[in-house]
């Protein structure tokens, strides 16, 4: 007669969960091998080793987990690819300021000396990041973790770079950048923080036209923060059901500064009520 075990009155997600992922690792559950099966792949999006895991980390390894196994029990060859991302920009500034905590400059250090710390920080955090993902259970192959400065994706990197510039499709071209001026680098969009300042708001006369590029005694009042794009302007648009504006229709006004002549337009998405 087999023992009899009590069941606890409480829960404790920390005996099952690593008791059983202990198990699936060890009889390697979430291995694949290429077989006669469907294949069914998901390259993990890999997180940047600059700290740890968020929510919406986990919402979507959430989300990932759930289609793998679901493939895994549908007896599809289910892979998931694990690995981290370098973020360089990002973890480069993350060491910068461990460093200054040490007491220590970045410009004091050869190339060879920062890049010591850096995979220092890699490897403590990058470390951290595959472990919380085992504790989420999420069902990698890890024998496949990969990272993205390792030799063979760096090679793959360059490879690719290589084949979309020989065919023109890469090319070096002037534009504006988000310049951060400590990192000394050009940034996304999405790493931009922006921050609310005082300004002076400008107030220009765009002299109607008589048609012929002169000016007359009749004039637009533009109000701006940004005077210097004027030069740049191609229309002044206004509402068109907008009665202080009716007598614009049909009409051009002078550009102040370089006396260029540019059309009034309308359209509904102005708003009448701002400004």
């Amino acid at each position: 007669m087999s023992e009899k075990k009590e069941l606890s009155a409480k829960y404790s997600p920390s005996e099952v969960e690593n008791k059983w992922y202990e198990w699936w690792q060890e009889h390697k559950c979430f291995h694949s091998e290429p077989d006669d099966r469907e294949p069914y792949t998901i390259v993990i999006p890999p997180p940047n080793v600059t700290g740890i895991l968020h929510m919406g980390h986990v919402l979507n390894n959430t989300l990932n987990d759930v289609l793998i196994r679901k493939a895994r029990m549908d007896g599809k060859n289910a892979c998931w690819v694990p690995g981290t991302d370098h973020a360089s920009i990002a973890t480069e500034s993350k060491v910068v300021a461990r460093l200054k905590g040490m007491g220590i400059s970045k410009d004091d250090l050869t190339r060879d000396e920062f890049m010591k710390y850096a995979w220092e920080w890699k490897e403590e955090h990058g470390g951290i990041i595959l472990q919380q993902l085992r504790k989420l259970g999420a069902s990698c192959d890890w024998d496949r973790t990969r990272f993205t400065m390792d030799p063979d994706l760096s090679a793959a990197v360059i490879a690719t770079f290589c084949h979309f510039y020989k065919k023109g499709l890469i090319y070096r071209g002037v534009r504006m950048v988000n310049w951060d001026p400590v990192a000394l680098t050009a940034i996304s969009d999405d790493e931009v923080i922006h921050k609310d300042t005082k300004s002076h708001f400008y107030h220009l006369r765009y002299y109607i036209s008589d048609g012929q590029g002169n000016p007359t005694d009749k004039y637009l009042v533009i109000a701006t923060t940004r005077p210097e794009t004027i030069m740049a302007d191609a229309a002044i648009c206004v509402n068109p059901a907008d009665e202080r504006h009716f007598w614009l229709k049909g009409k051009k006004v002078i550009i102040p500064l370089i006396n260029k002549e540019i059309p009034v337009i309308e359209d509904e998405y102005v708003e009448m009520d701002f400004g």
